[in-house]
């Protein structure tokens, strides 16, 4: 039996592949994140560049910080690590893909007021392919949620179809114009809400963010997981240091050595751009020679 969700969502959420969850954590829960937000921006007034905890956005200063991601966020913010493991992040997420799920990663997304950096539209998929595509990730909204804030926008059903070719002259790009696939904009759905909503989207969905426009930070953390029978194919930007370690990214049930294979079509992000040390998405994407947002 499902934990929390309704028969009825689980069935959208195969069908179109996506849900949102509206006031699905607490005010408490949403205060605790603002309060740690503030400690990493209060951290960042010492930078001047980026380091591996933090991403910083064009124009930041330490008399005006601009965090644009707080990076791995579980494993520096005792609170956000707890969240995680919670049943109000893990719960929807066993009604979904399964008892046995195993973090991929975890990021908090920060657009600045007025500026905040577009995400270009493409699929988690084409970044980590895996055996199977029970993979899923979902965004805690840390602030109310409106279509000025460069919200989440997901087009429905795309999780279903093709996954895209993400490379521009023939190095991964990790995006794409969808209108060059045949894709309607008029079809993409933004997903808005009050702080303290979460969205759930499937790992192969067409997804991406416009810039924000609005006088308001616009701020998700995300927690991407997959069933622990999803094994990552070679060539993929899941990092790989044996056994042991992946089992230690197990958030909850059993591990398994048995992969579940899905007919799924799959290209491999590669060749990389060069870079002489961890590249964001941000710079990936600046490869797309013009973006899917107007």
């Amino acid at each position: 039996m499902p934990e929390v969700l309704s028969e009825t969502q689980i069935a959208s959420y195969r069908e179109q592949g996506y849900l949102l969850l509206e006031g699905h954590l607490p005010a408490q829960v949403i205060e605790h994140l603002h309060a740690e937000i503030a400690r990493f921006e209060e951290e960042s007034r010492g930078l001047e560049v980026g380091n591996e905890r933090l991403e910083l956005e064009e124009g930041h200063s330490a008399e005006h910080p601009r965090v644009r991601r707080i990076r791995l966020p579980h494993t520096i913010s005792p609170m956000m690590r707890e969240l995680m493991l919670s049943d109000r992040i893990l719960a929807p997420a066993r009604d979904l893909i399964g008892p046995n799920l195993r973090l991929h990663t975890s990021k908090l997304n920060m657009k600045s007021a007025g500026n905040g950096a577009v995400v270009e539209w493409h699929q988690d998929y084409a970044f980590y392919p895996h055996t199977n595509d029970d993979i899923l990730a979902i965004g805690v909204f840390i602030d109310d949620m409106a279509p000025e804030n460069g919200p989440l926008m997901v087009y429905p059903g795309s999780h279903t179809g093709l996954v895209y070719d993400h490379h521009v002259n023939g190095v991964f790009a990790g995006a794409f114009v969808p209108e060059d696939v045949g894709l309607d904009p008029d079809r993409a759905v933004a997903l808005t809400g009050p702080a303290g909503s979460i969205s759930i989207h499937h790992g192969r969905i067409v997804h991406g963010s416009a810039r924000n426009t609005s006088s308001r930070s616009r701020r998700v953390l995300f927690y991407e997981m997959m069933a622990a029978d999803a094994f990552p194919i070679m060539g993929s930007l899941t990092g790989w240091n044996g056994i042991e370690d992946y089992n230690t990214r197990l958030l909850c049930g059993e591990p398994t050595l048995t992969p579940r294979l899905k007919d799924i079509p799959i290209r491999i992000p590669q060749p990389q751009p060069s870079a002489d040390g961890p590249i964001s998405i941000y710079e990936i994407q600046k490869a797309l020679d013009r973006s899917g947002f107007k």
